[in-house]
């Protein structure tokens, strides 16, 4: 079946084109169905999260609300949207000049191999678009049965709690626990390390022993507990262990499945909209440009990679950083001989000419995502050539202004913005806390706060779940809290914190 069928003949013919182009360029992607459709159908496909079909929910009406007056009011513009999927789909507005629709085919088929070949998508379901259209059948089930008010209410709470799972859990290969006959003997309380006789008291000093001592019984303490160790997948917790009714469980199923799909993509915002960024203007300015669309090409192109002062642009950041790796491999501007070398005017013309950058950028595609790409590729030269710097609000002047300039200080703002999408780092403790069948979670403080109104709806909706107290313990100006919620009132005591 040749899917481009469905386009009309002088874009299926351009999607030929763009498709040969791409592959000259080494890109790797799966089949790729794209639609038409006017920007009212644009903005309801864009309110469901790209899917065509999904369960019935309050909040898509009001993404389709806000989509609809920004494009009526001339403030956004849908220009393409693309489903990580196999085959990929992806759609073209109506409207778009014949420029643009050249444009967007050559970005679409970046993020598609993107998609393909990034290791944190690896694990993805490429079949997602049947999967949320059986979502929703079964929430409208569970509507029809329990009702709407109470289903959506339901999905309302499981919605809230969507961020409290654990990334890279799908790359973590869990062993099997050992049949109890089959377990091996514990081992001794306090572990020495071997040594000659006349050399153990050098080795094991008393100082050892006692702190070896220590961690063993921290690790007994936990021995029968649930969870064994901390649990960062909140929501399996859940769907383990809560009181929940059949339909409750299989919503917070699928809610946790949804997640997890988005996960790469939220994972590799910047590489990815980089990428594509990248490969769209190499095809449109070397392959695919005419002459006489040369201005609205680049006028459009302007408009993707444009800046703000108040806002980061992840297609910018992304690309830039390409386009210096592929500079700094080409002209060898890497390993020791590079780092050590502090002569201007040697750093400046140095050029080994190589040649290996665009081979760099495809490893680099395929095995890292943002925080990893940012902590080893965005350099001080880069800083300074990009001009990056911190922002923040200034209440003595009522106004934002520019905080830093000072390169530790930008790289290491925009690492903590990245690291767990922004959010913050809470792990079940226990699920029987002081012995009252009460849930206890535990903030990893990483130096900032958290916010406690923020943090207490969490607690009312954990406790939904829970149907049982929710306790959270943190870190408040340097002191230990915990944060509770009973189902009727939140209270908050001092509380030790345990140190890392």
């Amino acid at each position: 079946m040749n899917r481009a069928a469905s386009l009309p003949s002088h874009l299926a013919e351009m999607q030929q084109r763009v498709e040969r182009a791409a592959r000259e360029l080494g890109l790797d992607f799966f089949e790729t169905v794209f639609e038409v459709l006017d920007y009212k159908k644009l903005n309801e496909v864009a309110s469901y999260g790209g899917f065509p079909t999904r369960y019935p929910h309050w909040r898509f009406g009001m993404e389709f609300e806000q989509l609809s007056k920004g494009h009526r009011y001339g403030l956004q513009k849908i220009y393409e949207m693309v489903i990580n999927n196999n085959p990929a789909y992806a759609y073209l507005l109506e409207s778009n000049a014949m420029v643009e629709q050249k444009l967007v085919m050559a970005h679409v088929l970046a993020h598609v191999d993107f998609f393909k070949n990034n290791y944190y998508f690896s694990k993805t379901n490429r079949k997602m678009i049947d999967t949320m259209a059986n979502h929703a059948t079964r929430v409208r089930r569970h509507i029809d049965r329990h009702g709407l008010e109470k289903v959506e209410t339901f999905v309302d709470v499981c919605l809230s709690l969507d961020n409290m799972i654990d990334p890279l859990s799908p790359f973590i290969v869990r062993k099997t626990p050992p049949r109890e006959e089959d377990a091996p003997a514990p081992e001794p309380k306090v572990i020495k390390l071997r040594a000659k006789a006349y050399m153990d008291k050098y080795v094991n000093p008393p100082e050892f022993l006692e702190a070896q001592r220590k961690r063993s019984e921290k690790t007994d303490e936990r021995i029968g507990r649930t969870p064994e160790q901390p649990e960062r997948d909140v929501l399996q917790f859940l769907i383990d262990h809560a009181p929940l009714e059949r339909w409750e469980r299989d919503i917070l199923e699928l809610v946790r499945e949804e997640a997890y799909y988005y996960a790469p993509q939220m994972m590799t915002k910047i590489m990815n909209e980089g990428w594509a960024s990248f490969f769209h203007s190499k095809l449109m300015t070397s392959r695919l440009v005419e002459a006489s669309e040369l201005i609205d090409y680049a006028d459009a192109n302007a408009g993707v990679l444009s800046t703000s002062s108040k806002q980061l642009n992840p297609y910018k950041l992304g690309v830039e950083l390409y386009r210096h790796i592929e500079e700094r491999w080409d002209k060898g501007r890497f390993g020791r001989e590079w780092q050590e070398c502090d002569d201007y005017e040697a750093r400046r013309t140095w050029d080994r000419r190589l040649g290996m950058g665009r081979k760099k950028i495809f490893e680099v595609r395929a095995l890292y995502n943002d925080v990893t790409f940012i902590d080893e590729f965005l350099t001080e030269d880069f800083c300074r050539e990009q001009k990056l710097f911190n922002f923040g609000w200034n209440e003595r002047a009522s106004s934002w202004e520019i905080q830093s300039r000072e390169f530790k200080q930008v790289k290491e703002k925009l690492l903590f913005q990245l690291t767990n999408f922004g959010h913050p780092f809470v792990y079940v403790e226990e699920a029987n806390f002081e012995n009252r069948g009460e849930l206890l979670l535990r903030h990893r403080h990483e130096g900032h706060d958290l916010k406690v109104d923020w943090a207490r709806d969490t607690l009312v909706n954990l406790e939904r779940v829970w149907h049982r107290p929710v306790n959270l313990l943190t870190r408040v100006e340097g002191k230990g809290k915990l944060l509770r919620f009973d189902g009727h009132e939140h209270t908050d005591k001092s509380a030790t914190y345990p140190e890392a």
